[in-house]
């Protein structure tokens, strides 16, 4: 009888180890309203991976989970654009990183807006939606300082016709790819 009870007892022990490891890493996330519409859907639930930014630092085109500088208890989806020193800017319909026009084919469609020319402070991080003219975003003047971030989008997992790995856009071949004119 003690070798069954002991079974029972290291097996209870491993399922909340790894219960926690799994509360502590990763996180489900329901999108809440369109702003990143056509890639995430209102009512899409993805898992948020929480320690990857522990590892390496949160990179241009991540789509991230984030809490708004100015309401600490909303929680937000939104993709990376511009990283802590980097210039932005919107203009005719285009955003410009550090001066490089984005190819940016994730987006419902083209900026209706201006955003003046302006340098990401330090440990800040400039995000918008892929709908952009339907989103609130950095364009809207505020920035999400690095502790604001809860972690990267992971995997979608509802509704199952979603279901796979979020593909995040690496930016960088953007910026690399273009030449900055028109």
């Amino acid at each position: 009888m003690r070798p069954l009870f002991r079974d029972i007892l290291i097996t209870l022990a491993l399922a909340v180890v790894i219960f926690f490891l799994l509360h502590i890493t990763l996180q489900s996330f329901v999108v809440v309203e369109s702003c990143m519409e056509p890639n995430f859907y209102e009512g899409e639930r993805l898992l948020v991976n929480k320690v990857v930014y522990h590892f390496h630092d949160p990179g241009r085109g991540d789509v991230i989970i984030l809490h708004p500088p100015f309401d600490p208890e909303l929680v937000y989806i939104k993709r990376i654009i511009a990283l802590p020193g980097d210039t932005v800017e919107v203009k005719d319909g285009a955003v410009y990183v550090n001066g490089t026009k984005l190819d940016e084919p994730y987006i419902k469609e083209p900026p209706a807006y201006t955003f003046p020319l302006t340098e990401i402070p330090e440990d800040e991080y400039f995000v918008l939606g892929d709908n952009r003219n339907n989103a609130n975003d950095s364009h809207r003047g505020w920035t999400v300082p690095r502790e604001n971030i809860v972690g990267k989008a992971w995997l979608s997992f509802w509704p199952l016709s979603e279901w796979g790995v979020v593909h995040h856009y690496p930016l960088e071949e953007q910026l690399e790819g273009t030449t900055g004119v028109d």
